[in-house]
């Protein structure tokens, strides 16, 4: 079984200077021409996350990955359309203006070409992509199109630099297209897709993956490991000690709803906990 002392940071060094971050999400509400668009201005949609970003990073976090947080169905061919992508885009840019930390941006793995073209634009180093196993098990061959069409275009956007985090699903809610992942399968995608960086998560139920479950994915790949739900500051200095990273995003909220704005409260709290693992 290979820990994290046995592994190089890779990617995580590179992007954020250390061998192991803490990474928050910025949840971003509704663009315009989302579904779910509630009406907003453009300025108060950025003002909305500049305010949280500015929370995450005074806390102490060393990074941040800005979410277009489900504005469009999972059914849908494509993830974020032309008006979603712009949005992304200049939200992503604004925070980087702003507080000068790694950016990723969070996208569904069936939309490569937006992702590239939204993290060129808004200055982005990564992109955390979601949904990953789920996406390529239930759209083999459409997906093993998409990839290879981004990789086309990779040169032409000058993404060449822009790393990626792929998800990998231990566990599944209801609404889940696939059953749990094997590992065979996981490292399978992860290699097909040249994935940078993987990440241990739940699927939108509150889960988390466990401790060994942590273990066996870490020990699968030489990749860098983070772990990107049911992390708190109860459980983030064993997390810490065995990989390279936390995401983190409810647990920093206010009732621990991911919609509700940042509490900086919260932040201190987790990040004081996080010590002891960022050291150890």
């Amino acid at each position: 079984m290979q820990l994290i002392s046995d592994r190089t940071s890779g990617a995580i060094h590179e992007i954020f200077g250390r061998d192991k971050a803490l990474i928050g999400m910025i949840h971003c509400p509704p663009f315009p021409g989302a579904p779910r668009y509630r009406g907003e201005t453009m300025d108060t949609i950025v003002d909305a996350c500049l305010r949280d970003a500015e929370r995450l990073v005074a806390g102490g976090l060393h990074g941040l990955v800005v979410e277009n947080h489900g504005d469009i169905p999972f059914s849908k061919p494509d993830d974020i359309g032309p008006e979603t992508a712009a949005c992304l885009g200049v939200v992503t840019d604004r925070i980087r203006r702003a507080f000068g930390v790694p950016l990723g941006i969070n996208v569904l793995a069936n939309a490569p070409l937006p992702a590239l073209a939204a993290a060129v634009a808004g200055g982005a180093l990564f992109i955390r992509v979601n949904q990953w196993a789920n996406a390529y098990v239930a759209n083999e061959g459409f997906m093993e199109g998409r990839a290879a069409e981004a990789m086309r275009y990779r040169s032409l956007l000058r993404a060449e630099h822009v790393r990626i985090f792929a998800d990998s699903h231990v566990k599944h809610g209801s609404h889940a297209i696939v059953a749990d992942r094997s590992i065979p399968e996981l490292t399978r995608d992860l290699a097909f897709f040249d994935a940078d960086c993987i990440i241990a998560t739940g699927q939108r139920t509150g889960d988390s993956a466990t401790i060994a479950e942590i273990e066996e994915i870490g020990g699968a790949t030489h990749l860098p490991l983070l772990v990107g739900s049911g992390v708190t500051e109860a459980n983030v200095v064993e997390i810490l000690k065995r990989t390279n990273g936390v995401i983190v995003a409810s647990s920093l909220k206010k009732g621990g709803v991911w919609w509700n704005p940042v509490d900086p409260e919260r932040v201190a709290r987790f990040v004081a906990a996080a010590r002891e693992g960022l050291d150890g």
